[in-house]
């Protein structure tokens, strides 16, 4: 079984910057995805960002230029720099552990961007 612990959400304000962390335990391939997933109210969730063990990243449009992933692949860790921030990015913040056939979930976690 793999955990998935996240970290960082908060409230900030438009143009702030948060750091999302994300730690994952349990048995994990060597070779996996790891990424950032959001949804807002009333929206279905959508991918953020995702990097590969051999950290090659993906990014949606929207937060490109504004957010940075990066990952430690000796402690399973992913963490997400959110700069210049605004209100249209608020949501829970999902991180995501995949790999083969297995898809892994963290609890989530809010940001919140005030104007």
């Amino acid at each position: 079984q793999v955990q998935l612990v996240e970290s960082g959400g908060g409230l900030v304000q438009a143009g702030g910057s948060l750091r999302l962390s994300c730690a994952a335990a349990g048995s994990i391939f060597s070779i996996n995805v790891m990424g950032w997933y959001r949804q807002a109210p009333g929206k279905q969730r959508e991918l953020v960002a995702n990097i590969n063990s051999f950290g090659n990243t993906n990014y949606v449009e929207s937060v490109k230029g504004r957010f940075t992933i990066s990952r430690d692949n000796a402690k399973n860790t992913v963490d997400l720099q959110m700069n210049s921030l605004k209100p249209e990015d608020t949501a829970v913040y999902y991180c995501n552990l995949r790999f083969s056939s297995y898809n892994y979930w963290g609890q989530g976690t809010q940001v919140t961007v005030s104007s």
